[in-house]
């Protein structure tokens, strides 16, 4: 059965590494839903927060296959456990005037969002959260109209220090 599945890749900062990665994963037939990538506080490491929609025995074998890569760290499948934290960005593009700005404000602040953009005509906001809280304020703004949005994806941290504990 598929699951969703979070898997943080530590790796060396080297150029084509994102693409060595997804290059292996689509050789293999696995879709990403999700790719988060940054530098972390050596700028010689690089962290990659992937989702995928798989079932246990694939990521088994993604992650064996993962480590095989030469940049590759530390590959840590972290689904399914509690010691962990993910969460989402979202900038935003809700429609506005006159009669529902009071109201899509009201939600910005329930959702503890920051407005990023106010005019006439609509309101740029950005929040962050867990997945369901930026999938309940997109689903509560739609109604009021929303222009656009741009997600980042989900990304993650262990709570642990040792990522291995």
């Amino acid at each position: 059965m598929k699951e969703k599945h979070t898997i943080i890749l530590t790796v060396m900062n080297r150029v084509g590494i994102l693409a060595r990665i997804s290059g292996l994963l689509a050789q293999r037939g696995f879709n990403i839903e999700s790719v988060i990538g940054a530098l972390t506080e050596d700028p010689d490491v690089y962290k990659i927060t992937l989702v995928l929609y798989e079932s246990e025995r694939a990521i088994e074998q993604v992650t064996k296959q993962l480590n095989k890569l030469i940049d590759t760290i530390k590959v840590i499948d972290i689904s399914h456990k509690n010691n962990y934290i993910i969460r989402e960005y979202i900038i935003i593009k809700v429609k506005v005037n006159q009669n529902t700005r009071s109201d899509v404000i009201e939600l910005i602040d329930v959702f503890k969002a920051k407005p990023l953009d106010i005019s006439q005509t609509h309101i740029i906001t950005e929040l962050s959260g867990n997945v369901r809280k930026v999938d309940r304020f997109i689903d509560l703004m739609k109604p009021y109209g929303v222009s656009n949005y741009v997600r980042s994806g989900e990304f993650a941290m262990t709570e642990f220090n040792n990522e291995n504990k």
